[in-house]
């Protein structure tokens, strides 16, 4: 996903897509130490995603505390 996409979202479904993502990161550690796992560059795609996704969280989180303080 790309980060436009993802600052579309609001927070709610920012935090349901990153428990998704850590929930698919589980599943595929499982199927890779079962040898089940086909394409291992999902790994990175899914970390990449969830780092961009608590990126936009904090930035918005930090926004917030800026707006309330000048206020």
């Amino acid at each position: 996903m790309y980060s436009a996409e993802l600052r579309a979202m609001s927070d709610d479904e920012l935090g349901d897509k990153l428990e998704e993502l850590k929930q698919d990161m589980l599943t595929m550690r499982l199927n890779y130490s079962i040898g089940e796992l086909t394409d291992t560059s999902e790994f990175k795609k899914s970390r990449r995603t969830i780092a961009r996704i608590e990126t936009i969280l904090r930035q918005r989180q930090l926004a917030a505390q800026v707006a309330s303080e000048e206020s």
